[in-house]
């Protein structure tokens, strides 16, 4: 009996004393993973930084007047026959001698196109039955249109070229326009987008001045797209009879871009 509550008191106490080291333990372990949760937390925070930047919008307008380099004139032939045939024949004897005396002028063939060809019937709306009295859709004939194109850097023969044309049978002109060849284009673009960013500037600085700021920076800059002048025109059917020496006068052409910059600004 005596041996029986030994042993059992024994039992009791090792069982204690497990518990006691497996709660240390736990606690320890919980305790670790409380910390560790608190330094990942500590690690994941950002560390936000604000700026302010303070900027003003202008927009820079630089425009010039510049003379066109560049004449394109629309001339053509316009025959009317029974046949189609006869029609494109007598068209096409008529602008040969309309291109051989605008090329006597000087003008190559180089500087010569076709701008459009066409034939088409040619009706009589307004004849009437002869025993009904209905008036009826009658083909009369066919009509050849041949229109062309003289784009040439010799400003000086315009009037000529016309009086040469119509002189040798053109009796159409449908167009005389004045340009700027590419190279004149981009060398205005160049000399303009300075100016133009040069007044953004001076825009800014006129602005700011009174409220006690300054540029201190550029933060973008963009330029419009350029756009060609608009061609100055001339237009206007044309007879056998125009007047030789016909004057021609062109216009200088308006080349306007911009620049839209965002400057930063601070304290004076």
């Amino acid at each position: 009996m005596f041996y029986y509550d030994v042993m059992t008191t024994n039992r009791t106490k090792t069982m204690l004393a497990t518990l006691a080291v497996i709660a240390i333990v736990s606690t320890v372990i919980v305790a670790s993973m409380q910390t560790s949760q608190d330094q990942a937390y500590g690690q994941q925070v950002p560390v936000s930084f604000t700026t302010s930047e303070k900027t003003i919008t202008v927009t820079g307008t630089a425009a010039t007047s510049i003379s066109p380099d560049i004449v394109t004139l629309q001339f053509g032939v316009d025959t009317e026959a029974k046949t189609a045939q006869d029609a494109i024949s007598e068209n096409s004897q008529v602008m040969d001698s309309v291109v051989t005396a605008v090329t006597s002028l000087g003008i190559t063939k180089d500087e010569i196109s076709t701008a459009s060809f066409n034939i088409y019937p040619v009706y009589n709306y307004s004849v009437p039955e002869p025993y009904t009295g209905i008036q009826k859709t009658m083909l009369t004939g066919y009509k050849a249109s041949n229109i062309l194109f003289v784009k040439t850097t010799k400003l000086s023969l315009t009037g000529k070229i016309i009086d040469s044309a119509v002189g040798a049978g053109a009796n159409r002109v449908d167009g005389v326009s004045f340009s700027l060849s590419p190279s004149m284009q981009q060398s205005a673009q160049n000399d303009l987008i300075s100016k133009a960013v040069l007044d953004a500037k001076s825009k800014a600085e006129k602005a700011l001045d009174p409220l006690g700021k300054k540029i201190i920076g550029v933060k973008t800059v963009n330029l419009s797209d350029y756009v060609p002048p608009r061609p100055m025109y001339y237009a206007g059917a044309m007879q056998s009879s125009v007047a030789k020496d016909t004057q021609i006068f062109s216009s200088d052409q308006d080349v306007t871009t911009t620049a839209d910059v965002i400057f930063l600004i601070g304290d004076q």
